[in-house]
């Protein structure tokens, strides 16, 4: 059964650091695609990052790129979303998610999601 646990949330001023972990298990790691989501209120899910099965293909929104990064640890089965100059726009619920299939570095469909980690960031 596969299990997603987001962590490392929370109340950040702008300008700030932040760091998610995603503890994942259920599944072979090591051949699917990871991402983070996010959903603010009011507004729909949308990608944030992606970190490929193959370890070296990373995608990433516009609105995030240069200030946000994915990372996969193969060993320990998680993922990290290292968000720095956080700014009011990204205040969301950060998910982790895991493409429904395997060894493919696109992922058209997320299959499974986590519950959630709260980002509140304020000016």
């Amino acid at each position: 059964q596969v299990h997603l646990e987001e962590s490392g949330g929370g109340l950040v001023q702008a300008g700030d650091s932040l760091r998610l972990s995603c503890a994942a298990n259920g599944f072979t790691f090591t051949q699917y695609t990871m991402a983070w989501f996010r959903q603010a209120p009011g507004k729909e899910r949308e990608l944030v990052a992606a970190t490929g099965w193959t370890g070296d293909y990373r995608e990433y929104a516009d609105s995030v790129k240069v200030r946000f990064t994915i990372s996969r640890d193969n060993v320990k089965n998680t993922v990290a979303l290292q968000m720095t100059n956080l700014k009011r726009k990204d205040t969301a619920a950060y998910y982790c998610a895991v493409c429904r299939n395997s060894r493919t570095n696109y992922c058209p469909e997320y299959a499974y999601w986590g519950q959630g980690t709260q980002v509140t960031v304020s000016s």
